[in-house]
């Protein structure tokens, strides 16, 4: 079968990145230019210096992308990139790069929704892993639980109401001054702290089993420690992330199980930035473990926005057909499935 490697650009928030992939499972680089030390200094993201930084970026990044793989333009056989979900102006810088390149070396352009990234980067350390299974997608902007039927084909079991939880994570870890990015801060800190010290909330929706509502948890702990304010009593931070986190967890866990046992699945996944969560990992081990099912989950730097995911999901789709012209535009609020 003829090798088909891929040039993969992802800049959807504020990440620019930019992967060599070969046949859908091998990484030949992987490289990420983060802004997080920038966005620390206003407490999150801010989506105009994120899209400058882009622009600055890009060029740098996909250059080094080559470079590591050994790789020039005139061996990549398409160009894939995120288009949606996203911030506009970040999507655009990575958009337009590619393609600019896809113009420039007649070779296919692939867009590529960042979620289906997201499971897809669990294909990259888990060879043996092909669809159907079920996994769980959790990050700073989305909280999905999703039966993977085929490649490309996705079924939304549940989605969260309000919060996403990596939003839940950021917006506490605020609150108890840890600051930005929250969801690493509280899984440090909760280390240190007791999971049981406080009771908050694990919210259910009637009639919706295996949604998510993370808004009541997140007021639940503001209310605390204005309690705690009120009364002169003192707050141990450790506590308070650890009784949030393992709030998250508990309910992230529950869900996805019944999902899996409903459907007699065999196997599941976690994806997105929260999925590095050391204690997430951990507990959906031990209750796939109980429930006798495979468990999977990217490394770290596959977990977080990268492009070796963008390059695993545009694979699978250019060898489907897909392919996309020059019209191709930014569609921040793309969901999950959807196809422009």
């Amino acid at each position: 079968m003829e090798t088909i490697t891929i040039l993969a650009i992802e800049s959807s928030c504020d990440e620019t990145a930019a992967a060599v992939v070969r046949d859908g499972r091998e990484i030949l680089s992987n490289v990420i230019h983060s802004q997080i030390d920038l966005h620390t200094l206003y407490g999150g993201v801010v989506p105009e210096i994120a899209s400058r930084q882009h622009i600055e970026k890009i060029n740098q990044v996909i250059d080094k992308a080559l470079e590591e793989a050994g790789v020039t333009l005139d061996d990549i056989d398409a160009i894939a990139v995120t288009y949606g979900p996203g911030l506009v102006g970040a999507l655009l810088v990575g958009v337009s790069a590619a393609k600019a390149i896809s113009f420039a070396k007649g070779i296919p352009l692939v867009g590529v929704h960042h979620i289906e990234g997201h499971i897809c980067a669990n294909y990259i350390e888990n060879k043996s892993l092909e669809p159907p299974f079920h996994c769980l997608v959790v990050s700073g902007g989305h909280t999905h639980l999703v039966h993977v039927k085929a490649y490309g084909e996705y079924e939304i079991l549940g989605r969260t109401r309000d919060d996403a939880a990596g939003e839940a994570f950021d917006k506490v870890a605020r609150a108890i001054g840890l600051g930005y990015p929250g969801g690493p801060k509280i899984d440090r800190i909760s280390d240190e702290g007791n999971p049981d010290a406080i009771v908050f909330p694990r919210a259910k929706i009637e009639g919706s089993v295996y949604d998510f509502s993370f808004s009541g948890l997140k007021s639940s702990v503001l209310n605390y420690l204005n309690s705690c304010e009120m009364k002169g009593e003192e707050i141990v931070v450790a506590d308070v992330a650890a009784s949030f986190q393992k709030a998250v967890i508990d309910v992230l866990v529950n869900h996805s199980m019944e999902a899996v046992r409903s459907a007699c699945g065999t196997k599941f996944a976690i994806a997105g930035g929260v999925a590095s969560n050391r204690h997430l990992q951990k507990a959906m081990a031990e209750a796939c473990e109980k429930e006798r099912i495979a468990f999977y989950h990217p490394s770290p730097v596959y977990c977080t926005d990268n492009a070796a995911m963008i390059g695993v999901a545009g694979y699978y789709e250019y060898i489907k057909g897909v392919r996309h012209g020059y019209d191709l535009n930014a569609v921040p609020g793309l969901k999950l499935g959807e196809r422009i």
